[in-house]
């Protein structure tokens, strides 16, 4: 395990600011992962926080045993006042030393504590782009969350068993560009990317 524990706090308050900002009128707008609209992405959001957050508990079970990619997700009523305190629940599991230590579940995989923080760290840093670029709303992650993420996107593209990115094949972004404009690309998903 490495020696410094990331808190996920700031990247999913970023994340729950971005939820409060989405209007009812953007629900079905699409996002930059094709098939998803606002609302789907929501709804795997929210069932990411909650599958990471078991996950930094060992608490497996229904949340962490799900894939993620078996149907698109949606909303359930509530879902605006549910998904900023599972946000919250999910940075405050993994303040827990013991989430990163041994292993768990998330989405059906076991895998490494300290991966799962890796993938669950990923997901918000760049779903909240999805949802930033699909609604027009402001977007800066967390400095600490965007290395981490582009770190785990990057070691994941450079894996040959991969055979390259692990969402979707890589997009190509020049060297220079913004470190989150090259982890969206690791992504699969073009920085460019307009509704």
């Amino acid at each position: 395990m490495s020696d410094t524990i990331l808190d996920l706090g700031p990247q999913a308050r970023i994340t729950a600011r971005l939820v409060e900002g989405v209007r009812d009128e953007q629900l079905a707008a699409p996002t930059p992962c094709p098939g998803y609209a606002v609302s789907n992405m929501l709804g795997h959001v929210l069932h990411l926080s909650a599958a990471f957050r078991d996950a930094a508990r060992k608490d497996l079970g229904v949340t962490t045993d799900g894939n993620p990619g078996a149907a698109v997700p949606d909303l359930t009523p509530g879902w605006r006042e549910e998904l900023p305190k599972v946000l919250d629940e999910l940075a405050d599991a993994w303040r827990d030393p013991a989430a990163w230590t041994g292993m768990t579940r998330a989405g059906g995989v076991d895998l490494p504590g300290e991966v799962a923080a890796a993938v669950a760290v990923d997901e918000l840093v760049i779903h909240g782009w999805d949802l930033a670029r699909a609604t027009g709303l402001p977007y800066a992650p967390d400095p600490g969350a965007l290395r981490t993420s582009y770190d785990f996107l990057f070691a994941a593209a450079e894996d040959p068993s991969r055979g390259g990115g692990i969402f979707g094949p890589v997009v190509a972004v020049p060297a220079d560009a913004p470190l989150l404009d090259r982890a969206v690309g690791l992504s699969g998903r073009d920085p460019g990317w307009t509704p």
